[in-house]
Formats: C-alpha cells, sequence, structure tokens
C-alpha cells in the first residue's frame, strides 16, 4: 500500500509528539496538532497536502529579536555615498512566519519539575543564533559570510540573514573591490549550496525574510531570469496580501529597477492594486515615497493623485531627508505635483545649508526632469553653492553649473567666482571639465567682468586646445559650436572640424544626433562666413542645406506693430535669414526722422547709410534666463549673428509682452523700434 507523502508527514509528527513531549514543552498530541493546525498550502500528484511545515517545532520554545535586517533606505536608492539613514529593523523570532504567533500562551512550561532537558535544549538553540549574528556582524566580505555559514544551522532564518549581510558587506566596497569579491562570491563552493537552501525554503520564510532574500539576491547580481529569483518572485506574489507595510517598502524597492519578467510584471501589477486598497493604512514616510518609486511613471493618474493627498497628508512628518527624496520620488513617477514641490522646496530654502552636496546634485536633476523651475529654491541653491567655492573641487561645481544651465537659471555671483577658480587653476579641469565649462557659459551667454573675460575666454581656449586629441568627433563639435557661440573661431580646430572623415561620422543617417549635428554644423558654418569670410575650408566642406524653420508670427504683435507703422507695406513679416534664422518683422527706419519708410532692395541697402535695419524678434520664456529677459543660447547667438549683419534687434519676450496693457505694449514697442 502507498502511502501519500502528507500521511508521512503526519507519522512523523506524532512520533515527535510521542518521544519529545517534553521537550517541545506540549503536555499532550493534541496540543500541538492543534498549534499546527491543518492547512492547505499546495497539491502534490493531484491530492492536497495540508499539513504545514514542522521545523518550528524546535524552535517555538524561546524568542529572540535581533537587529539583522536593514531595509534599503532612500540614500541607497538616490547614490551609495550617504549611509546615514537606514532603517533598520528588529527582525521576530526565528520561526516560521505566522506560526510564532501566541507561541507564548501554548507554550504550558515543563511537565516534570526539576527536568533539564527542555531547558538546556532552548538555550542550546539561543545561544547558538546570538552566536551566529554576533560572528556576522564580524563579517566584511561575502566569503567571510559564507564560510561562516557552512558551520552553521543552515536553517531558513539564517540562510535569510546570510544573503543578507552579504549584500550589506559588499555594497560598501568601490567598483573595483565589488567586481573582484563578486568573483569569488559566484566561484565559492558554498555559494550554490545557499542558493540551493533559499530556493527549497522559500515558502518557508517570513515576509520579510523572503523580500530581504530577494533584494539582496538582485542586488548581488544573481540572474534575475534563474530559477532561484523567479521562484521568490512567484511565492512573494502568492504571498502579497500578506506583507505589512516594510515587507511592501523592500519589495517596491526591489521591483524598481528589475528586468521585465512575466512574474516581475504580475508582481508590479498587484502591489500597485494592493497599494491603492492601503494608501489609507501607510503610517510611514520612508515607506511610502519607496513605494511611489515603485509604482513608477505607469500607474494610472488617479493612484498617483491618491499618493499625493497621503503624502500631503503626512507633510508635517517630513524630516530634512524626506523633504529631498520627495523631489526624487516625484521625478520617478513622472508626476509634477506643484502642491508637494512648493511645501518641499519652501523648508529645503530655510535648510539649504544643510544639504550635502550630493543631495543637492539629486534635487536639481529632478528638478530639471519634472521641468519644475522655482526662483526662490534655485536662488537659494546658487547662494549655498557660491558659499562653498572655497570648499568644493571644480569637478563639483562643474556638475552643479551644467544643471543650473540646463534650468535656465544663470547666478551672476556663482559664475564670475567660477570663472576666478578657472583662472587661478586651470590645470584643476580635465577635458570633460571643460566641455561643461565652455557649454555652461555659451548656454547662459554669460561673459565675466569686461576687465577679465578676454583672459577667461583665452584660458578655455587654451584648455580646449590642449584636449584637442582625447575628443570624439562629437565633443569636438560640441566645443567648436560653444566657442563660435562665444564670437571666438580657431583655425586649428575649424580645419579638424571639417574634414571629411568626421562630417561625414558627424551626418551619417544612422547617428542618433544626426538632426542636431547638422543643426550645429550649420551654426558654426554661418557665423565663420560672417565674421571670417577669408576661411577657405567653408567653400568645399560638405554640410547638409539646412531646413527653413516653421515658426509662428506673434498675432498681438503684429497688431501693435501695424497700429504703431499704420501700413503694412512699412514692414516685412516672416522672413529668414540665410535659411537659418527666423525674423519676426523687419523694418527700415529712417535714423535722421526716426521714421519707418518703405523697404529698399537688397542692393540698395548697403548704399544707403540713414537707413538703419531693425529686427523685431518675439521669443518664449524658455528662450530666456530664468526670471529675466537675458537671451541665452540659439536666441543669443540669433541676437550676435543680426548684429553682425548690422540689424538693430528689438526683443519682445512673450510672457512678458502678454501681461502688459494695449497701452504699455505700445510704449514698449516703440521704445524697442525707435529707441524712444
Amino acid at each position: 500500500m502507498n502511502i501519500h507523502q502528507s500521511g508521512s508527514r503526519l507519522v512523523r509528527i506524532l512520533r515527535l509528539c510521542t518521544r519529545g513531549s517534553t521537550a517541545t514543552g506540549y503536555r499532550n498530541c493534541r496540543t500541538l496538532i492543534q498549534k499546527h493546525g491543518f492547512e492547505t498550502l499546495r497539491k502534490q500528484n493531484g491530492l492536497s497536502c495540508h499539513l504545514r511545515n514542522c521545523m518550528g517545532l524546535t524552535l517555538i520554545r524561546f524568542q529572540y529579536s535581533e537587529r539583522i535586517h536593514q531595509i534599503p533606505s532612500e540614500a541607497e536608492d538616490v547614490n551609495n555615498c550617504d549611509r546615514d539613514t537606514k532603517d533598520s529593523s528588529v527582525l521576530s523570532d526565528p520561526s516560521i512566519g505566522s506560526s510564532a504567533k501566541g507561541t507564548s500562551s501554548q507554550y504550558s512550561g515543563p511537565t516534570s519539575e526539576g527536568s533539564s532537558t527542555e531547558l538546556e535544549r532552548p538555550t542550546e538553540m539561543r545561544t547558538s543564533w546570538e552566536q551566529f549574528c554576533n560572528e556576522l556582524r564580524q563579517c566584511t566580505s561575502p566569503s567571510d559570510v559564507l564560510d561562516l555559514y557552512e558551520h552553521s544551522k543552515m536553517a531558513w532564518k539564517y540562510t535569510s540573514n546570510a544573503l543578507t549581510t552579504m549584500w550589506e558587506t559588499i555594497k560598501r566596497m568601490s567598483d573595483d573591490q565589488r567586481r573582484y569579491e563578486q568573483k569569488l562570491m559566484f566561484e565559492h563552493p558554498l555559494f550554490e549550496k545557499i542558493c540551493q537552501k533559499a530556493l527549497k525554503e522559500a515558502q518557508l520564510m517570513s515576509c520579510n525574510d523572503l523580500v530581504y532574500s530577494l533584494f539582496a539576491l538582485v542586488k548581488m547580481g544573481v540572474s534575475q531570469q534563474s530559477r532561484l529569483i523567479q521562484t521568490l518572485l512567484r511565492v512573494s506574489q502568492e504571498r502579497l496580501n500578506d506583507f505589512d507595510e516594510r515587507a511592501l517598502s523592500v519589495l517596491s524597492s526591489c521591483l524598481r529597477n528589475m528586468e521585465e519578467s512575466k512574474n516581475v510584471i504580475s508582481l508590479r501589477a498587484g502591489l500597485r492594486l494592493l497599494v491603492e486598497l492601503r494608501i489609507s493604512q501607510i503610517k510611514t514616510v520612508v515607506a511610502l515615497q519607496t513605494i511611489m518609486r515603485c509604482i513608477g511613471k505607469e500607474s494610472s493618474m488617479p493612484l498617483k493623485k491618491k499618493l499625493e493627498e497621503k503624502a500631503l497628508s503626512l507633510l508635517n512628518r517630513f524630516t530634512l531627508p524626506n523633504l529631498q527624496y520627495m523631489f526624487i520620488t516625484l521625478a520617478v513617477m513622472g508626476y509634477r505635483s506643484y502642491p508637494l514641490l512648493d511645501s518641499c522646496s519652501s523648508r529645503i530654502i530655510e535648510n539649504i545649508h544643510g544639504i550635502p552636496f550630493w543631495r543637492l546634485v539629486h534635487i536639481l536633476q529632478s528638478c530639471k526632469d519634472l521641468k519644475y523651475r522655482n526662483p526662490a529654491l534655485l536662488t537659494a541653491a546658487g547662494n549655498h553653492v557660491a558659499s562653498m567655492l572655497c570648499v568644493w573641487e571644480v569637478k563639483q561645481l562643474a556638475l552643479l553649473l551644467v544643471l543650473f544651465a540646463e534650468l535656465g537659471f544663470r547666478h551672476i555671483e556663482l559664475l564670475d567666482g567660477f570663472a576666478e577658480m578657472v583662472m587661478a587653476r586651470p590645470e584643476s579641469l580635465n577635458s570633460k571639465d571643460v566641455l561643461s565649462t565652455l557649454r555652461v557659459f555659451s548656454l547662459l551667454n554669460h561673459r565675466p567682468g569686461e576687465e577679465r573675460v578676454k583672459q577667461f575666454l583665452q584660458t578655455l581656449v587654451d584648455l580646449f586646445q590642449s584636449h584637442l586629441s582625447r575628443y570624439s568627433s562629437l565633443e569636438l563639435l560640441r566645443g567648436v559650436y560653444y566657442l563660435c557661440s562665444m564670437g571666438h573661431y580657431l583655425p586649428a580646430t575649424l580645419n579638424q572640424l571639417f574634414q571629411d572623415d568626421i562630417l561625414n561620422d558627424l551626418q551619417c543617417p544612422d547617428h542618433p544626433n544626426r538632426v542636431s549635428n547638422e543643426r550645429m554644423l550649420q551654426y558654426i558654418k554661418l557665423g565663420v562666413e560672417l565674421d571670417n569670410p577669408s576661411f577657405a575650408v567653408l567653400e568645399s566642406a560638405m554640410i547638409a542645406d539646412p531646413l527653413l524653420p516653421s515658426v509662428a508670427v506673434n498675432t498681438a504683435v503684429k497688431e501693435m506693430v501695424e497700429a504703431i507703422l499704420g501700413d503694412s507695406s512699412l514692414y516685412r513679416c516672416g522672413s529668414v535669414l540665410r535659411d537659418i534664422h527666423f525674423i519676426d518683422f523687419e523694418i527700415a527706419l529712417d535714423q535722421e526722422r526716426k521714421i519707418a519708410v518703405p523697404f529698399p532692395q537688397d542692393d540698395e541697402i548697403a548704399h544707403l547709410t540713414n537707413i538703419q535695419r531693425v529686427a523685431v524678434i518675439c521669443a518664449p520664456a524658455s528662450a530666456f534666463c530664468l526670471g529675466s529677459v537675458h537671451p541665452k543660447d540659439r536666441l543669443a547667438l540669433k541676437v550676435r549673428h543680426l548684429k553682425t549683419l548690422g540689424y538693430q534687434v528689438a526683443l519682445v519676450a512673450e510672457h512678458e509682452f502678454g501681461r502688459l496693457s494695449e497701452d504699455e505694449r505700445v510704449v514698449f514697442l516703440k521704445n524697442a523700434i525707435f529707441g524712444e
């Protein structure tokens, strides 16, 4: 007669009850069977297996808590430089899941007075567990943990804590050391054994141990398509409803950067549904932010709004790190929440001097990703950086300035101070720092004081030429473009850029930046033609012809121009200069009489000394530096080219023009056109 596996388990438990009822602390078998109950776990060979695991029989006599696991903090998700905000968790006793609940009420003490057997065994277990935890703390590498694990009891609790400690040791290492230790770890004979152990005991682990094990294995680089990772994901999906706030937070951190697979997709979908149901139960800011980052940009807008409302309700509990990480969280979600961002910004401004370098970098990067431009926040950040010029390195300042430039923010004091540092210590800039510096000052159209501008630009030119051999074709193009934007044309760099092989590479149809490359080449070509027409290489340079810009004329400005001039024949509308620069309105002005006259033919203008051409340029707010009407980037380049051709440029900032009344608009345009 064949006995099913579940029957064999029942017989084994009954024997344990008969032999060691005193050792287990239960007076009879009925108590033990009621304790472990019957519960359907899975089906084997078509039959239901109803027995819970019995590994807890030898461990339920004691309760012990040890601080081993650590939830992955937001500082670790953002960068590995900040390690001060870890949130450690106190683990429950090493029993299986919920089977440990109520243990003390079931335990009725020793059955015979003076018996030492039932007292010695739990004491030995507790001592063994304490010794294992103490030795884990002393491990400095994954190999140390594996060597220790070889001599442990190898219960599932030991496996989970060993895996977590392996990741804790490896994450503090440098990149080179980490790669070396990972190689040793994967080659260690015990690593496969501990993975097999985790695979077999996945169903036995508590929720926290399950997600911590999954998190550690993924972070250590175990293949995400392996049977072990996929099994842990599947078990997590089955037990998702049992996860508490901490387990959900750890699972969220783990899933955020995992590769797409059926189990990952299903678990993310289940997590979103569970989060939506449990939003009201979330109590901590860390857990909320972790879950918000996990649901990502793919979540629905109603869910994002619910999470926003929950975050606003917890706003008074936000610490300074919480305020900083909220920017990162919203950037990961792709959700620009002005109430949250404005509230966090106001408190960050008050504590701006307490924010370390890398957190400030991540705040600015998140503002860029969210297209959130808060002048007060950027001004406070700029003042803080300007006060740290003598403390931070040039590389750090260059990185921050790039972020400020991408946000369109021009902090004059900071830029001037950085220019002084570059002139004083040019050797501190490497090839990438030189390109970053050129980009910042070109993009923001900023020049230091008149007495220092020539020295500063010459310093940048010398640095760029010294690193010329290290630049790729794309970096060479960008460097030449930045210098041309600032009015510097170097024959050596132009000759190198206009070589056929480099031009073919930059304008290759398969090049990911082909369109922008062609545009930069066209701007460089036009600038050289205007400022240095004797440069002969341009004639043979194979540069694609520019496409005519398609820009709509601002109707509000057009109405005002017609009202001022009184005749539509006195201006040209929507002309294009050299197939590149779009001019909204072109007016011929008699300088002596200060009146508009009919536009003469192009060949007559050069002979009419009293005729001044006026170009009215309308530009959106994004074409100016934040909070000002200082032109930047290509608008500044257009203005410089037009002035080189003899135009008087009248700039109209559309965001400022729209706020004026009709009378104020007339006065503004008259002053811009006639110089009144």
